[in-house]
Parts: structure tokens; C-alpha cells; sequence
């Protein structure tokens, strides 16, 4: 069963960041962008600020208890005569400017990054400031410490894929994000999946074609979850070794090359990953077909643990509305429309 008022429920109380602290994060950006903009050395160089991944695709969850959550920003910066041709100065200059300011000296995180400075809220959040420069031939470039040199990217590009496909799978491609994080962070499953790869992976099985060929494909939360999980399942099951997963903005190296976010995992992080979708997939399509309603509910806290509420009497009845056969495409189907 569907136990559509469930998951509403669950998604509000236990999963969904609110609101407040999303205030207080922007709040916090606003005030950093202002410091830095009014710093004598790097303020003439600040042009503007980019949020990007979970915030402005909407996937951020409520953290665990005493965790932060974190946000990643751009901060786009014009040439500076100086720093142009050593870009990890861009990042050292952007710590000295944090420093010289009364609030913010003690907040830069000691551990040193490779493409950003992060600012710390103490029991709150922590924000990532990544320098960002539009070269004149309009190559979009953050910095790589590591190496010294500036590394493609296209995070608005992303971030328009991630609301196309989102749009497809009509709003509920982002909460099954939110809730795939929750299963990875609360209950510790394929912990060595980065955001970015969740992100890229669960896109690429939101199909206008699959939305052609059956429209209710997507059409609430749970059937959206089940459907996007056993099609990601069936990906990762004929892929043994992990795949090279492009950047579905379609940004690219100076030569050409597909950028891609291969170095964000290794094939063991990528086998947990296959192996736990998998057994999810199992367990998501028994809690979902299951038409008793006690028993569906068990199987669903089976996947998401006990914070998954049973529906109230009243809504029992609604929840019944998964008991029609649902729109499950089989294996074969699914690897037809790209699976």
C-alpha cells in the first residue's frame, strides 16, 4: 500500500529540513557575501554568489542530531592580476579576508580544502565558499588546490538538469533524493555515495519516456520511489563495475572531454551502493504491493525504521488506494525505455 498521508507525515516530521534553519542558513550567506565584499584586498574582485548541489536543488535534510548540515556556494570572482596564474591563490587570499574579520577569524575550519574554505556555525551548519571565475573564452572554472590550476564546472548547468528532471517526475524526483539521504546518513546504508552521485544517478532514470508510456509513473511520492528504485536497481545490476557517471550538465574540459564524477567514488563504495539499492528495491516493492495495511506499514519501517508513522484511522481508507495493481513496468520494459 501507498499510505500516501504517511509519507507526507514522515517526509514533514522526520526527513524535510525545515524552514527556520533554511532562513537561517541564507541569512548567514547573505552576511558572509557582504564581509567579503567590503574587504580591501579580495572585496573588488566579489561579483556575485552562487548557491549550488543540495540547497538550490532542494535535496538538504534534517541532519542528524548534533550534526551540521552544509551548504555549498560560489562566490564569482573577476581576474585578479596576481592570482590568475597560481588559482590556489584565489582560496589563500579568500582565507586571509575571512581572517582579517572580526566575525568570521575563528570560524574557518583549520582542516585545509582542496576547492573551498569552510566557514563554521557551530551545532548548525557549515557553509563552503568555493572561488568561481567565467574565463573570457566563457569557461567556468573553480579552483583545485591540489594541483594549482583551475577545474571545469558547470553547477547552474546542474542545477537546470536537476529541475527538468524533477519537473518530469512531477516534483517528486527531489524527495526521493531527500529520502534516499536519510536512508544512507540515519541508517548508515552506501555511506560512500557522495550527494553529487546520488543526485546524477537517480536523474538519469527520470525519463520522459517512461512518463509517456505509463503517466501515473511518477504520480505520488511512494509510487514515484518505487518506480525510480527498481529502475536505478536494474541499472546497477547490469553494471558490475562502476560506470563513468558524466556531469548531466554537459559541461567539459578544455579539450572536449566529458566531465565526470568518477573521482568522487571507488569500486567498493560503488559495490555497497548496487548491493544495498538492490535489497531496498526488494523491500520498497513488498511494502508497496503488500495490501494489508498493518503489515505494509511494518515493511515499510523495514526500510525507513520507526519513524515511519501508521496512518490514522481516518486516513486507513486512503491509504487503501494502493492496493489497485500499480504501475510497475517489468525488467524488460524498463531496459526498452533506457533502464
Amino acid at each position: 500500500m501507498m499510505h500516501i498521508s504517511s509519507f507526507t507525515k514522515f517526509m514533514t516530521d522526520v526527513v524535510n529540513i525545515n524552514k527556520t534553519r533554511l532562513d537561517e542558513l541564507e541569512t548567514n550567506v547573505d552576511a558572509l557575501f557582504d564581509a567579503l565584499s567590503n574587504d580591501d584586498v579580495f572585496g573588488p574582485y566579489v561579483v556575485g554568489k552562487i548557491p549550488q548541489g543540495s540547497w538550490p536543488h532542494e535535496t538538504i535534510i534534517k541532519p542528524i542530531e548534533d550534526h551540521e548540515f552544509d551548504a555549498d556556494v560560489l562566490f564569482k570572482l573577476d581576474a585578479h592580476p596576481d592570482w590568475e596564474s597560481s588559482p590556489s591563490s584565489y582560496l589563500v587570499e579568500l582565507e586571509e579576508a575571512l581572517a582579517r574579520h572580526g566575525t568570521y577569524g575563528d570560524m574557518v575550519d583549520d582542516d585545509t580544502k582542496s576547492r573551498c574554505v569552510r566557514v563554521i556555525y557551530a551545532n548548525e551548519h557549515h557553509v563552503d565558499l568555493v572561488p568561481y571565475r567565467i574565463h573570457d573564452d566563457g569557461r567556468k572554472v573553480i579552483v583545485n588546490r591540489d594541483v594549482d590550476d583551475w577545474e571545469d564546472t558547470d553547477p547552474e548547468g546542474f542545477t537546470a538538469w536537476m529541475h527538468d528532471k524533477d519537473k518530469i517526475a512531477n516534483r517528486n524526483m527531489r524527495k526521493v533524493i531527500r529520502l534516499l539521504k536519510y536512508l544512507r546518513d540515519h541508517h548508515g546504508t552506501f555511506e560512500g555515495a557522495p550527494s553529487v552521485i546520488i543526485t546524477a544517478l537517480v536523474g538519469a532514470q527520470v525519463t520522459a519516456d517512461r512518463k509517456a508510456a505509463n503517466s501515473g509513473y511518477y504520480e505520488n511520492l511512494p509510487t514515484a520511489l518505487l518506480h525510480i528504485v527498481k529502475d536505478l536497481d536494474n541499472y546497477l545490476q547490469v553494471n558490475i563495475t562502476r560506470p563513468t557517471i558524466a556531469d548531466p550538465s554537459g559541461a567539459q574540459h578544455p579539450d572536449g572531454t566529458p566531465i565526470d564524477f568518477d573521482h568522487r567514488w571507488d569500486q567498493a563504495a560503488y559495490d555497497i551502493f548496487r548491493d544495498e539499492i538492490h535489497d531496498h528495491a526488494v523491500d520498497i516493492e513488498a511494502a508497496y504491493l503488500e495490501s494489508d495495511s498493518d503489515k505494509s506499514v511494518e515493511l515499510w519501517q523495514k526500510v525507513f525504521g520507526d519513524g515511519f508513522p501508521a496512518p490514522s484511522p481516518k486516513k486507513k481508507n486512503l491509504s487503501r488506494l494502493g492496493t489497485t495493481t500499480p504501475p510497475v513496468l517489468s525488467a524488460s520494459q524498463g531496459k526498452a525505455q533506457g533502464g
